[in-house]
């Protein structure tokens, strides 16, 4: 959704980003946190609270009215809840062909407040109440991210800021992510604050059904008969890969679809390895992660482009996924953005490594 639309962006930023987003204020929020009435629908009465990863509350007395995305991951969301109206600002805008064909209309009129990280004048006088961040604190970044605005400043703009707890939070997360409980509550808690609880508790349920329909389908096969699988970044640039870790949603996507990510022993979200490294794990499928390119024709030479390369590179070229064309062709933006996208993602994966047992993709 991006979303980190640009080559590379998508591991390149959720690397980079070493903060939690807690920056010691009462006015940032973890979305994936329990909001205090407990599912309020959407008529939900105020007011409603979400706690940042450093367990700092902040108190939502009434819905916003005027949101800023911090890239097409949050904005896919709050389009899915139905509350797209709301947004009046994005980065990391989305790109031609990646967002949903139900909301692809209304995320194309959204204005675009940076084509990355929004700069810090433009996101503070944009007039927005809530900021939805999907990333840790940009301050981090440096060079050209720009510098980010501080708590106090976010304050005096009027704006409140709410992180995507399965993504902004990911690198430093406790545990190792096996399933979408944390993707799935930052739905239900943006709901919560937007007041579509309805619409976020519909959008759940439809997740949990499709991701229980694999879990009961896969329940004869055991542990260690379970497929090793890389994510093979490839917009992330080809002389050195980047792996996605055990705190990173992929993990969880790979896990409900009966694999085993090779790299589920690094603790982390993202982190660059060696070729030495990925080919010693011997994978038994490669995903083939790609960005979408706007068309059908353009992602299909994407995807190509991939598999060429790990068919002649001679590193990779003798691994026995790559002889026996075990490639999973499914681009990066539904594996390892948090989003309701993920569930379809679980489904395809197990359909493509479990034909019998799985037989419905969607």
């Amino acid at each position: 959704m991006r979303s980190r639309v640009l080559c590379g962006m998508a591991a390149a930023v959720a690397l980079l980003v070493t903060g939690c987003g807690s920056g010691g204020s009462a006015e940032s929020g973890d979305a994936g946190a329990t909001a205090a009435n407990g599912g309020a629908s959407s008529a939900a009465a105020a007011p409603v609270k979400v706690t940042d990863c450093a367990g700092k509350e902040t108190v939502f007395d009434s819905a916003p009215k005027k949101i800023v995305t911090s890239n097409a991951s949050s904005l896919e969301m709050l389009l899915k809840l139905g509350a797209g109206d709301r947004v009046i600002g994005t980065g990391f805008p989305p790109g031609k062909g990646t967002l949903p064909a139900d909301v692809a209309d209304a995320g194309a009129k959204v204005p675009v407040l940076g084509d990355m990280v929004i700069p810090k004048e433009k996101l503070l006088g944009s007039g927005a109440d809530l900021y939805v961040e999907t990333f840790a604190d940009m301050g981090g970044m440096g060079g050209g991210m720009g510098t980010a605005p501080t708590a106090q400043e976010y304050q005096a703009a009027g704006i409140k800021r709410v992180f995507l707890h399965s993504t902004a939070c990911a690198a430093t997360a406790p545990t190792t992510v096996r399933d979408l409980t944390g993707v799935e509550g930052d739905i239900k808690s943006l709901g919560q604050v937007t007041g579509t609880s309805a619409k976020a508790d519909a959008l759940v349920a439809d997740m949990e059904k499709k991701v229980g329909a694999v879990k009961t389908a896969l329940a004869g096969v055991a542990a260690d008969k379970r497929p090793g699988y890389f994510f093979f970044d490839f917009d992330a640039g080809t002389k050195q890969p980047m792996a996605v870790g055990n705190r990173q949603v992929a993990n969880a996507v790979i896990t409900l679809a009966g694999a085993r990510n090779v790299f589920g022993d690094v603790d982390g979200d993202f982190k660059p390895v060696s070729w030495e490294d990925a080919v010693a794990r011997n994978p038994d499928w490669i995903q083939l992660g790609v960005r979408n390119r706007g068309s059908d024709a353009e992602n299909k030479k994407a995807f190509d482009d991939a598999e060429k390369f790990l068919r002649e590179f001679p590193a990779t070229k003798g691994l026995k996924a790559v002889q026996e064309g075990h490639f999973v062709r499914i681009g990066s933006e539904v594996t390892t953005i948090a989003g309701t996208r993920n569930a379809d993602t679980v489904q395809q994966i197990a359909h493509t490594l479990f034909p019998d047992q799985v037989k419905d993709a969607q």
